[in-house]
């Protein structure tokens, strides 16, 4: 079950994030601050969380408008436990992020990931996706990874419509 995340998802959320072994321990902090901000922070946020919850949280997305821009977010965080990974969850979770955009109006979904070799799973889960490279910066992280930049235009006829 798709859902809004909760305070009380934050434990199993870091925990997820540090066994898809895709963050670094202090990217897991920042996650962590990531968290706390938007539950303690009192005001409206305008981006939002989502946990996939099967007896606990097994996934997790993060959207957020890009600012000084009209109907641009950004996918910060799409993450599945590997004990649940190839079974659709993160397709399901992303489908339901573009549906929420979608009928808010928002125009564009952006999605930043590793240019690494040991990330191309990741990559082709978003050209599958219908997503399109739009952007490579070269050496963003650090030097031999670059950061990859992938665009998708949400209207109604291009949610979840995945690539043969």
């Amino acid at each position: 079950m798709i859902r809004p995340t909760l305070l009380e998802d934050m434990p199993a959320l870091i925990a997820l994030a540090e066994a898809t072994g895709l963050f670094q321990p202090h990217e897991t902090d920042i996650l962590a601050q990531m968290l706390s901000e938007y539950f303690g922070s009192g005001t409206e946020s305008q981006g939002f969380w989502l946990t996939d919850d099967d007896d606990g949280s097994v996934g997790v997305a993060y959207v957020a408008p890009e600012p000084m821009t009209e109907g641009t977010w950004n996918l910060y965080l799409l993450a599945v436990h590997p004990d649940h990974q190839r079974q659709g969850r993160g397709a399901a979770m992303l489908a339901q992020v573009e549906q929420m955009l979608t009928e808010r109006g928002e125009r564009v979904l952006l999605v930043e990931t590793s240019g690494l070799e040991s990330f191309e799973y990741v990559r082709a889960f978003y050209r599958k996706s219908g997503y399109d490279e739009e952007a490579r910066i070269r050496e963003f992280y650090r030097v031999g990874d670059d950061k990859i930049i992938f665009r998708k235009t949400l209207t109604a006829k291009t949610l979840t419509a995945p690539r043969k």
